[in-house]
């Protein structure tokens, strides 16, 4: 399994928005040192052309920027435009790998049937 990282990109010094991509960490570092000229195929970099943003620096959630967000931003909000201004000018933070949560998001009040979840007397009084 190829080695992932995180590339970001902060707008200004004084901005709290981050915008980040997830990259093939080998392949990112040969895009990087020159072969962005025609020899690797951004979709080789790049884990997906999906941009997130965090509004609260390195420590916020993830989301899914607007169009307008980017056009602010970037001048443009066509993925592969977005994605190479991110590869070009953000920094890398190497990770161990992204990873889905063993949460399943589910609605955890409502319980997955082996939980009581209305206290000890469980029933209607």
């Amino acid at each position: 399994m190829a080695k992932t990282s995180k590339v970001i990109y902060k707008p200004d010094s004084q901005s709290t928005e981050e915008f980040t991509c997830i990259v093939n960490s080998e392949e990112y570092k040969k895009w990087k040192d020159g072969g962005e000229i025609f020899t690797i195929p951004l979709a080789e970099v790049v884990d997906s052309f999906q941009v997130f943003v965090s509004t609260q620096g390195a420590q916020g959630v993830l989301g899914k920027p607007s169009h307008q967000q980017l056009d602010t931003v970037f001048n443009s909000h066509k993925d592969v435009d977005v994605v190479t201004i991110i590869l070009k000018e953000g920094r890398e933070q190497v990770t161990d790998g992204v990873t889905s949560s063993p949460f399943t998001g589910t609605n955890a009040a409502r319980g997955d049937g082996n939980v009581n979840v209305r206290g000890a007397g469980g029933g209607r009084a």
